[in-house]
């Protein structure tokens, strides 16, 4: 697992301690964010009602290996899966098992792999089996609202650009953002500033430069925004127990707009492609 001082002499850092990487750095989470949107194009055939959670995920940690990389939550904090799984009304982190899923559930698959010491971090949804109505609709806000975010990202602008864009996206939906969870930056470490909040006011938060790397990845709620973690301290859930929904890129600033780093080689990136 790479630590933050492996980090400490690429780049420089802003003064609220976001790194600043080179143009060259661009290369190297291209492909890593390749391999994470390649496995979870994989994934689209290996979800269907009748399999398991589990299963899934071991497919997920076949292909890691099989690419010859490093699955990036394999060890971190303890975590033992390749990836996380959250079905339904859970919001996040949801841990692979023997669960078995039923025609219409929703997940959000989420995947970190480690290329050459780069990070490439995504997630998306699928569906087992039909799609309700209730559900199709929360997905395509969801997935609407992360590329609203994703068009404020520019030089000059701020996070609070970004997270304003999805929050007023998603609100005049009548839906919610989750507001306990976040974005964050990445690079060649899994977790770094800043903090990429999916809510805020324009103008506020840090300055945009060339050369940020982050994470951004709104969680959506069809009802309140509130969550609770559950007695294994990782997994995320409404507690309203409403259904909830998440898509996430990676992302670089450059000189002129943004680069998305795991977009889908085979543009699978919604569950309704075919």
């Amino acid at each position: 697992m790479e630590t933050a001082l492996d980090d400490k002499h690429r780049g420089r850092l802003t003064k609220d301690g976001i790194r600043i990487y080179e143009a060259d750095d661009f290369a190297g989470m291209h492909k890593a964010g390749e391999l994470a949107a390649r496995i979870l194009d994989d994934m689209s055939d290996a979800v269907f009602p009748g399999q398991t959670t589990g299963e899934i995920d071991r497919i997920i940690t076949d292909r890691v290996h099989a690419a010859g990389a490093t699955s990036a939550t394999i060890g971190y904090k303890g975590y033992q899966h390749a990836s996380c799984i959250s079905v339904n009304h859970v919001v996040c982190h949801g841990i692979p098992s023997e669960k078995v899923l039923k025609d219409g559930d929703i997940l959000n698959i989420d995947v970190t792999v480690i290329v050459d010491g780069w990070f490439g971090d995504s997630s998306r949804m699928y569906v087992a089996g039909k799609l309700s109505r209730k559900a199709e609709r929360l997905i395509q806000v969801t997935h609407d609202a992360l590329f609203k975010g994703i068009e404020a990202v520019k030089p000059g602008n701020t996070f609070g650009d970004i997270g304003h864009a999805i929050q007023a996206y998603v609100e005049a939906h009548r839906m919610s953002v989750v507001r306990d969870f976040c974005g964050h930056g990445l690079g060649r470490v899994f977790h770094a500033p800043p903090n990429v909040l999916h809510y805020g006011r324009a103008g506020t938060g840090a300055v945009l430069e060339e050369g940020m790397f982050f994470t951004i990845e709104p969680m959506v709620n069809l009802g309140r925004p509130e969550t609770k973690v559950l007695a294994d301290d990782w997994t995320a859930v409404t507690r309203d127990k409403s259904l909830s929904a998440q898509f996430e890129h990676s992302v670089g600033v450059t000189a002129t707009g943004v680069d998305i780093f795991t977009l889908s080689p085979a543009g699978k990136f919604h569950p309704t492609w075919s």
